[in-house]
């Protein structure tokens, strides 16, 4: 493992920084680099801190620590997430046999320079007792591969004497008194190894602590490489896995129905419904291998590689046989068997720390020959989950071949986990209305179609939108780019059935299922009936009621395999109700498509699905993603009534009750109010048209 340090990025941090001083600004450059290499630090992991001085509100020099901030990630660090604190009430701790968790947070707290400034690291007084002027903490995978052993002989073997080793001991003030009182008996030593739990380095200066940092890994790195020759035999595809295609494939089939086994039943207000969950999924031919290997289901039921990781995948992966992953049944049972071992831990060791139980339901789910899924209710949270098991496979995987992968037992990781300075750490989430739904929008690319997916976006749901216009799709994911992976996008041709099952499928992988499903696809074509082409007639039932149809019928099978309910909103349009001339093939193919959302509101509830429709009206667009349709029939609309395009949007405006301009988030909102399963409402037909007496559904 090199060194990342570059002069020149130092001397820019300097520069960039120079107002909170050279020490901070170099503090704040490694710390970066440190946090940047996922093999380091996962996430929020690891901590840093210099001591240096600041002028405090009566001119004086003072001597403060400034350590990273809980739950601040290392690798997107500011000064401000290294708030300083006084030293010197935090030196005076060290001269009492205990402190409570409580009482250490008052002091660390009451020592802040800056009242607004985060909570300090747990691990503030550790920092604060070693001499040293900078002190890194990491969790360096191939360090964890040698601490979780039976002993400590792969450690000893790999350092020698350049490093003191400590057992595992619970951070905060005992941590902290037994890293300095090694320290004092060991001042020659180069860093210090807490087993199970990581590496601290320190220096002088940042570059030293730093690069002490990347020596001892890269030490560890070349032992491992050479007691296991490399791969570990896990990860080498013995026995083989599924091939990467066939993988892809499977899961597109089992994520639905091992997602609908961990949507946890959830009362609310409006009823019962789910605690729906999003996945993100990880199918390396090492993770796969891992996944296949006889010894796979052993170690997934062993706890984390450190404890920190408990916060965000709980401390056992749940592992499913091919077999289960695709089976509800199966599936559900495995999930009930992995909850109900979790309620009797929690019994035997996590009741003494906490009254109630975190929820027992499974984070990581590993399958069999496939690789690995982490499921939370926000997208990022199972996207930290999966990469948090990405390394931990990787690293139990060396671990085992090195000797016997030894973690830390189930009353130390229930300790941790139910931690209250630990789980301080994750921040409270209010969750978005609609927190844990995936939706599935065609027609996206249109105004209404882009109205529909804002609002989605806005409500809190990850949405897969899908158009035939690729350039077009581009533009409306671009627009919404800052809802980040939340939205992804694909394009296909609605009308060709096997492209409705590629697209989504791709909503399937890159979130885990769906829940709500907006058939919107639609297109145009304005003739008399005297004078209609029939093959232009024919491509509009084909686009409009067709196309919806096969959406439907794709989306049937992955929401009856979650089993969790759900909602499908088609997109009709005031013209199934009150149809105009020369708007035949239009309005036949509308009418076509509400009568399929009617029927599926029938056959849908078998599974829980309710199925509504949307007439919405004279939904014109902006500039940037106007209306398709009236594109193609604004002009004769325009010459016929002689009028420009402000008229015909005025002229639309005043025809309706509430004389009101129907905008295309009007129509997302209404889409949103039936994802939200507030009312038990089906076969529901919902004008958003600013009022249309001639269009009131009948």
């Amino acid at each position: 493992m090199p060194s990342k340090w570059n002069d020149d990025d130092a001397r820019d941090h300097v520069r960039r920084y120079a107002g909170h001083g050279e020490a901070l600004a170099l503090r704040v450059y490694t710390s970066r680099l440190i946090g940047s290499d996922p093999s380091l630090v996962l996430h929020g992991g690891g901590n840093t801190s210099v001591k240096t001085s600041r002028r405090d509100v009566l001119g004086r020099e003072v001597a403060v620590l400034c350590v990273k901030g809980s739950g601040s990630d290392l690798a997107k660090v500011e000064p401000s997430g290294l708030p300083a604190v006084r030293l010197a009430p935090l030196l005076e701790l060290r001269t009492l046999d205990r402190l409570g968790d409580q009482e250490m947070v008052d002091v660390v707290r009451g020592a802040l320079l800056e009242s607004r400034a985060p909570n300090p690291s747990v691990e503030t007084l550790l920092h604060a007792f070693l001499p040293h002027t900078f002190v890194d903490h990491t969790h360096a995978e191939p360090v964890l591969v040698l601490t979780d052993q039976p002993d400590e002989r792969h450690v000893r073997a790999a350092f020698g004497d350049d490093v003191v080793v400590l057992p595992w001991i619970m951070p905060g003030f005992p941590l902290a008194k037994a890293v300095a009182a090694a320290f004092d008996r060991a001042p020659q030593c180069r860093a210090i190894v807490l087993r199970k739990h990581g590496l601290f380095t320190f220096g002088a200066t940042a570059r030293e602590s730093y690069e002490r940092t990347i020596e001892f890994v890269d030490r560890a790195e070349k032992y491992v490489q050479r007691q296991i020759g490399g791969i570990a035999p896990m990860l080498a595809g013995e026995p083989a896995p599924l091939p990467a295609n066939d993988r892809t494939a499977f899961l597109a089939a089992a994520l639905p129905v091992v997602r609908g086994a961990l949507a946890a039943p959830l009362a609310t207000p409006f009823g019962e419904g789910f605690q729906r969950v999003v996945s993100s999924a990880r199918t390396g031919d090492d993770l796969a291998a891992f996944a296949a290997h006889g010894s796979a289901r052993a170690l997934c039921a062993t706890n984390p590689i450190t404890p920190d990781h408990v916060l965000r995948t709980k401390g056992h992966y749940l592992w499913l046989s091919r077999a289960a992953a695709q089976s509800p049944d199966l599936c559900r049972r495995e999930v009930a068997a992995f909850a109900a071992s979790y309620a009797r831990c929690f019994e035997v060791h996590g009741r003494r720390h906490a009254p109630s139980m975190l929820s027992p339901l499974p984070v990581v789910a590993v399958i069999e020959g496939v690789g690995l899924a982490a499921f939370a209710p926000q997208l990022e949270a199972a996207r930290i989950a999966a990469d948090i098991a990405e390394q931990t496979l990787r690293c139990k995987a060396r671990a085992h071949a090195l000797g016997e992968f030894v973690p830390l037992t189930d009353a130390e990781l229930a300790e941790m986990e139910y931690w209250p300075l630990e789980r301080q750490k994750l921040a409270a989430v209010v969750p978005a209305l609609l927190a844990g739904q995936i939706a599935f929008v065609t027609g996206a690319a249109g105004a209404i179609g882009a109205g529909i997916v804002e609002a989605l976006l806005v409500a809190g749901a990850c949405v897969f939108a899908t158009d035939v216009d690729v350039d077009r799709l581009g533009a409306v994911t671009k627009r919404f780019a800052a809802h980040g992976a939340r939205l992804a996008s694909g394009v296909a041709d609605l009308t060709d059935e096997t492209a409705v099952a590629r697209v989504l499928a791709e909503c399937v992988l890159a979130f885990g299922g769906v829940d709500c499903v907006v058939p919107n696809a639609g297109i145009a074509h304005e003739s008399p009936i005297a004078a209609m082409d029939p093959a232009k007639f024919a491509q509009v039932l084909e686009v409009n009621t067709t196309a919806t149809m096969l959406v439907l019928k794709e989306a049937a099978r992955v929401l009856r395999a979650q089993s969790t309910g759900g909602s499908v909103v088609v997109q009709a349009s005031k013209n199934a109700f009150a149809p105009g001339k020369g708007f035949a093939a239009y309005s036949a193919s509308k009418v076509a498509a509400l009568q399929l959302a009617r029927i599926a509101a029938m056959e849908f509830a078998e599974f829980g699905v309710r199925v509504n429709a949307i007439n919405a009206d004279a939904v014109f667009g902006d500039d940037e993603v106007p209306s398709r349709l009236w594109q193609e029939v604004g002009e004769k609309r325009m010459q016929a009534r002689g009028l420009d395009a402000a008229g015909l949007r005025a002229f639309y405006r005043e025809r309706s009750l509430l004389k009101t301009t129907v905008l295309p988030r009007h129509v997302g909102e209404a889409v949103v109010f039936f994802a939200s399963l507030r009312t038990p409402t089906t076969g529901a037909v919902l004008p958003v048209d600013g009022g249309l007496p001639e269009a009131f559904p009948r």
